[in-house]
């Protein structure tokens, strides 16, 4: 216990009563999908979202806040991230069907909103079963793939701002064009309510089983990976320019292009925020000496460097090498 008149310098000292639950120095790397990160100062795990507006309300101004989903898109470097960062659990996991209708909370995964739309016969939502990540992180980035996007289905959702105020919003306000959203930065997500057509559960089902075949087949998904890492420049593909600038099976210290698809970057076992974010610099710089584009992050890259370090060496890998 402090003593009288002493000031704490730990953040989580500082931070409003919640019902919830804080950690400190939180390993972020297990949650993320390319497995490597530093730490959160601190996680919060809201109990709800009346807990989550209260934080937010009673938080002091200076303390910054990130928001993270399950981070399939998301490189967090190595150095972590300052401040509290903010993930959504299973009180932002609940699923409601309305007629052609469905209302899933920001934490509930893409597949599982899919696998709930095709239970109760609900058609065109099918394209999410071959979306890593979660509602929460699609709505701020208006995820897409396989000829859908989250702005084709959504119909309205629910935010609470920096500020602890609950809106809702309509689709046509969040602004969206291809993986992007004009969402203000404070915003966390906790409910969205889409709708689709009535369809035949069994049709709806082939149509995802054919999408999951086609991404097994074109994606690594059993190795580590963040997904698609640059948005595709208009009329271009961007796996196209990497591979056209030599790009494929690039390597640097633990990271690599991958062979199967080269707007994925892996880690192969030792890699480190640092290679990761290091080689997709590398690779948008050859793609821009080789064909004049600039290719653009789709990944997130956030947090604090971990320091000065030597530079990987960069090499072609082939084959099995």
């Amino acid at each position: 216990m402090m003593a009288a008149g002493m000031t704490s310098n730990r953040l989580i000292d500082r931070l409003p009563v919640v019902r919830g639950h804080y950690a400190e120095n939180a390993d972020l790397s297990k949650v993320t999908w390319f497995r490597v990160g530093g730490p959160a100062e601190v996680l919060f795990r809201p109990a709800d979202s009346d807990d989550l507006a209260a934080f937010l309300s009673a938080k002091t101004n200076d303390i910054p806040v990130t928001v993270i989903g399950v981070a399939s898109n998301l490189l967090i470097r190595d150095g972590g991230i300052p401040g509290v960062v903010i993930r959504l659990g299973d009180a932002f996991t609940d699923i409601a069907v309305s007629g052609p209708g469905i209302t899933a909370g920001a934490g509930v995964s893409n597949l599982k909103l899919a696998n709930a739309a095709r239970d109760a016969g609900i058609a065109g939502l099918e394209f999410l079963s071959g979306i890593p990540g979660s509602v929460g992180g699609g709505l701020r980035m208006n995820a897409g793939a396989f000829g859908g996007e989250i702005g084709q289905i959504l119909i309205s959702l629910t935010v609470v701002n920096g500020r602890g105020e609950k809106i809702m919003l309509s689709a046509e306000e969040m602004g969206y064009s291809y993986r992007h959203s004009e969402a203000a930065e404070d915003f966390v997500f906790t409910e969205a309510f889409f709708r689709g057509t009535k369809g035949d559960p069994v049709k709806i089902a082939g149509r995802m089983k054919k999408i999951q075949t086609e991404r097994e087949a074109s994606q690594p998904v059993k190795t580590p990976t963040g997904g698609s890492t640059f948005v595709n420049p208009p009329g271009k593909k961007a796996w196209q320019l990497i591979d056209q600038a030599g790009c494929r099976g690039l390597r640097r210290g633990g990271a690599m292009v991958s062979e199967k698809h080269c707007n994925f970057l892996i880690n192969c076992g030792d890699a480190t925020a640092t290679d990761l974010e290091g080689l997709g610099e590398e690779v948008r710089r050859r793609v821009k000496k080789q064909t004049g584009v600039k290719l653009e992050w789709e990944i997130r890259c956030i947090g604090i460097p971990a320091g000065p370090s030597a530079e990987p060496v960069i090499k072609e890998v082939r084959g099995d090498e």
